[in-house]
């Protein structure tokens, strides 16, 4: 019987316990210190009756703590969810070519390596034709060409005639928007030059750089393609992830991508069309087989550039699967299971055709955070969780709503992912705006501070989803 090591923590992790529950897998859950009261844990314990299937790490990024785990418990696979060991093609490799190998629920390590890193990404994307943003074609080492770089995106915006042209340096390995930095003036270039290299160097032990344009007034849209070992691609449609923080930390998601109801300057469907059919050409090239997310900024003009690609299960994967169904089954598609089900080495069992989109799904990340202050994290103790319940909402979450939670500061304060479903973009809109308002989250620091989360900057940007009023997202 396979046997799924799941290495990862909070809601993601009791996701994926319920998908291996679902396709009959028996499955082994680890937890840190700092988590030992979430919702993760606890529902772990309550299903030890049979075998031990809760284990203490010390970290959910240490593979020897992982595989150490793996071989006591027998373990056949491992499901890094997102985050953490998730995209490590080490780790992936490890799995697989250690003496007793295991199953690395996600691409196969090769790909991993290709998509983790922005510049190969970019490479592939050129060879296929498919357009990408302007800037380096290479991870940059040396400042003096990194700064001619710069100077040349700087004056090509100028004779666009581009208002206020900015450049971006970001690390070229990792994901997410991490260290990513934004230049306004030549001026300022060498300092945040050596502030993204050194935590490059810090964060994914390579110094390399990107240096592009910083393309504004965009829509931040995303493809979900489903892929299996035996060279079969259906897509799930796309979503709109263009709400974030000012760190570039998405905070509200919906699909289908683009609301058709609005006015573009450009022909909507056949944009998102276009951009499936790139995603498509390119895991095609590469032989992609599992689930992956390609992600791209569409400007106000229409024109589509590949951002990058998130080879694993993405935080917004529920808005995707609520709106995709089989046809023939009138249920929608689970995207964590099927990831699961394909590492697993089974094929698709459906096409294109036989999937249908229906409606729109809305999903909020719920965080502690002052919005008001940059987003800063807040910390402390949750008292009173309530979230309500209705048939077209899902809540995702590792708080417990019976007893007092206190958030663990070494990790992001995520408490909860809601996700809506509506007929159309107005209803699930509607039905958003309600969910927000009846949710109780009540709370205090050791200050005696109350809680305090971003459901107000949540509700105040409803209205933005899909609209080019932002300032650009990478």
């Amino acid at each position: 019987m396979e046997r799924v090591l799941i290495a990862n923590r909070g809601e993601i992790a009791i996701r994926i316990m319920k998908a291996c529950q679902d396709l009959g897998l028996d499955y082994v859950m680890i937890y840190t210190k700092e988590d030992q009261n979430s919702l993760h844990v606890k529902l772990a314990e309550q299903n030890q009756k049979d075998r031990k299937r809760l284990f203490r790490v010390s970290s959910y990024r240490d593979p020897n703590d992982l595989f150490e785990v793996a071989d006591i418990t027998s373990s056949t696979a491992i499901h890094p969810g997102y985050g953490f060991i998730a995209e490590d093609y080490r780790v992936a490799r490890r799995a697989v070519t250690r003496e007793r190998p295991i199953k690395f629920i996600g691409p196969r390590w090769q790909v991993l390596k290709d998509f983790g890193n922005k510049i190969n990404t970019k490479k592939i994307a050129s060879a296929l034709g498919i357009p990408s943003i302007p800037g380096s074609e290479g991870p940059i080492y040396n400042e003096m060409e990194a700064e001619d770089i710069a100077v040349r995106l700087f004056e090509m915006q100028q004779e666009q005639g581009i208002p206020n042209p900015s450049i971006l340096i970001k690390p070229s390995t990792g994901g997410g928007g991490m260290g990513i930095e934004e230049v306004v003036h030549i001026d300022q270039f060498r300092r945040i030059y050596r502030q993204v290299r050194n935590y490059s160097k810090r964060q994914f032990g390579d110094e390399g750089v990107l240096i592009e344009q910083y393309i504004k007034n965009v829509n931040h849209i995303e493809v979900q393609l489903v892929c299996s070992q035996h060279k079969e691609i259906v897509h799930c449609g796309t979503r709109n992830c263009t709400i974030q923080t000012g760190r570039r930390q998405k905070r509200i998601e919906v699909a289908p991508g683009l609301d058709f109801s609005q006015a573009y300057k450009f022909d909507p469907q056949r944009i998102l069309e276009t951009i499936i059919s790139y995603s498509i050409r390119m895991a095609r090239y590469v032989d992609y087989d599992s689930l992956g997310t390609w992600e791209w900024l569409v400007t106000k003009e229409g024109t589509p550039y590949l951002l990058e690609v998130n080879p694993r299960i993405q935080v917004e994967n529920a808005v995707s699967s609520r709106i995709t169904t089989f046809k023939n089954r009138a249920s929608s598609i689970n995207l964590i299971r099927e990831q699961i089900r394909l590492a697993l080495g089974d094929k698709l069992g459906y096409k294109q055709n036989d999937l249908s989109f229906k409606g729109v799904s809305i999903e909020f990340r719920i965080v502690a955070e002052d919005t008001k202050r940059g987003f800063i994290p807040w910390s402390g103790c949750i008292s009173n969780f309530q979230l309500p319940t209705y048939s077209w909402l899902d809540v995702y979450t590792h708080v417990p709503n019976t007893e007092p939670y206190v958030i663990p500061s070494e990790y992001d304060p995520n408490l909860a992912l809601a996700v809506v479903w509506g007929e159309t973009f107005k209803e699930a809109k509607e039905r958003g705006l309600k969910f927000l308002s009846e949710a109780i989250i009540e709370g205090e620091n050791g200050y005696g501070d109350p809680v305090t989360t971003n459901i107000e900057f949540l509700k105040n940007n409803i209205d933005n989803l899909c609209r080019y009023n932002y300032s650009g997202c990478h």
